[in-house]
């Protein structure tokens, strides 16, 4: 028997109005967010993937000539490996320079609300600003040089150690040097966001539980690595992701400080998409290969946390 107010079988039409109508004030709220994330996301992203596989000089529609392009370019491979070294190297210094920090900010001292307001400043500064700064610390006349060349002065005066430093310009010296030299400038960028998540992280841990591990006697190492850790996992997973997705996507400071020098993937399209290439064939090609590999990633990390997640229950 059909129950009073259901509609009739067979009219799936009528079944899915009348579910609007009894929740029509939660479909008004969510339609903005519908429309907004189906203009400006879902749209362009599919026709992305269209352009990807249309190639009008070999065949039209669906092609797959624009992958074997941009797979067959010594310079895409590049820029795919130097996407994931960055990347990673980013990530984990983020991870570890910004659960320092966390623990720091954590703790009451004199000035502390002073100390986070100026941790906080590189998250306002554009990224082409950031780029400029950090190739005034990167360049060959940069600070970093000139530390390292007043450095190696005083160890001169040390009996036995001979260290004659050669300026160099990290930049656009190549391989390791430039990628770390982007993996840092988007470390500084960025730091204050990954901050701010370990942060509440911290804030979020009962202080009952210090206090029961206080009476059992752990000492503050055990306490980091027994209690701090596995509480903290969720905010680090929040941080992984998001910072993830930039980091995968890394363009102005790359575009700054590495230029073609070492091409990430990011720049890589750019080149492709602008002049005077003006090819948005393999730029939407090389484009969807990065949001797989944005994806890949983000699964793969959600699934080792499961994974840990349920070793530790």
């Amino acid at each position: 028997m059909r129950p009073t107010g259901s509609p009739p079988a067979g009219h799936p039409w009528r079944a899915l109005a009348a579910r609007v109508r009894r929740h029509r004030l939660e479909a008004a709220l969510v339609l903005p967010l519908f429309t907004y994330v189906l203009a400006l996301t879902v749209g362009p992203l599919v026709d992305t993937v269209r352009l990807s596989l249309t190639a009008p000089l070999q065949g039209g529609f669906p092609s797959l000539a624009n992958y074997r392009a941009v797979f067959g370019s010594p310079v895409f491979r590049t820029a795919v490996a130097n996407t994931i070294v960055v990347a990673l190297l980013s990530i984990f210094l983020q991870l570890v320079v910004g659960l320092a920090l966390a623990l720091t900010l954590h703790v009451r001292f004199p000035l502390r609300g002073l100390i986070r307001t100026i941790v906080l400043v590189p998250l306002g500064v554009p990224t082409i600003v950031a780029g400029a700064v950090m190739l005034l610390v990167f360049s060959r006349s940069g600070y970093l040089n000139a530390v390292l060349f007043h450095l190696s002065d005083l160890l001169g005066v040390v009996p036995g150690v001979e260290w004659r430093f050669q300026p160099t310009s990290w930049t656009v010296a190549g391989g390791w040097r430039t990628l770390a030299t982007v993996a840092i400038a988007d470390t500084w960028k960025v730091l204050p966001l990954m901050t701010l998540i370990l942060l509440a992280g911290l804030q979020a841990v009962p202080e009952e539980v210090y206090e029961a591990a206080d009476v059992d006697g752990a000492s503050r190492w055990q306490r980091f690595l027994w209690i701090t850790l596995p509480l903290l996992v969720p905010y680090v997973t929040i941080a992984v992701i998001l910072r993830a997705i930039d980091a995968f996507r890394i363009f102005e400071l790359a575009l700054v400080l590495a230029g073609r020098v070492e091409p990430v993937l990011g720049t890589y399209i750019w080149s492709r998409y602008g002049p005077p290439t003006s090819d948005v064939f393999t730029a939407a090609a090389a484009a969807v290969v990065l949001f797989a590999l944005i994806l890949v990633f983000v699964g793969l990390y959600l699934r080792v946390a499961a994974g840990r997640e349920e070793l530790a229950a």
